[in-house]
């Protein structure tokens, strides 16, 4: 969950939710299996499982990108457009501000993290600004209600969007391989990831452990074990 702003009240919003998929860990053996003519329904469940074992352990890629699942997620701009570089076996279709004029929402964050020392990015999660929450809200107010004056006074969104932080939030539906899921789980989970990637990666993760139990196990330990 993450907490939203719209100058006046706060919510409790999903960052990651659940639309639908296609697929489950047998089409991922009989993508596999297809090349000796053969479906995963004719072996055991623990035949089944070693095989994904083997395909995840040895790199063979293709068979996990057969299922397809479909999010509908959340985010402030500032951390949508660092997922939106997750391309390869992925499309997405987001909200466009040119058309929606509705009141926006605007992200906080959990809290207020410093600059760690001697590196170009990142922050430390183990220290934190006290910085007043009344404050914050004061400062994104003010874009947020020059916004509603601007379309009065009749100026088209697709230029009102200009003035709006980049707290604002955005939302859009994403579709991918469970592969593609995967490396976006490997890579925004990890440690020097931004911590607000963090969280759309473990509700990422959340959502396909419990579509595809085996195939995600065995990917995870897979790569636990190549690193």
């Amino acid at each position: 969950m993450i907490t939203v702003f719209n100058g006046s009240t706060l919510e409790k919003w999903n960052r990651v939710d659940y639309m639908d998929h296609m697929g489950d860990d047998d089409r991922v053996v009989d993508a596999a299996r297809v090349s000796m003519a053969k479906v995963a329904s004719t072996f055991t469940s623990e035949q089944n499982a070693s095989l994904i074992s083997f395909l995840a352990r040895n790199e063979h890629w293709t068979p996990f990108a057969h299922p397809q699942i479909t999010f509908r997620c959340r985010a402030p701009f500032a951390i949508s457009e660092q997922l939106k570089k997750h391309q390869v076996g992925m499309v997405w279709n987001e909200v466009s501000r040119r058309y929606v004029d509705d009141p926006p929402w605007v992200f906080v964050p959990d809290g207020w993290r410093t600059r760690p020392d001697n590196v170009k990015q990142g922050s430390d999660p183990d220290s934190l600004v006290d910085l007043p929450f009344q404050w914050w809200s004061d400062s994104v107010s003010g874009p947020l209600q020059d916004y509603k004056r601007m379309l009065q006074l009749g100026i088209a969104p697709e230029q009102a969007r200009f003035i709006l932080p980049t707290s604002v939030m955005t939302e859009w539906v994403w579709t991918g391989s469970l592969y593609a899921w995967f490396n976006v789980y490997r890579l925004r989970s990890d440690a020097h990831a931004q911590y607000e990637c963090r969280g759309h990666a473990i509700d990422i993760k959340q959502h396909c452990q419990q579509l595809f139990p085996v195939s995600w196990e065995m990917l995870t330990h897979a790569h636990a074990r190549n690193t």
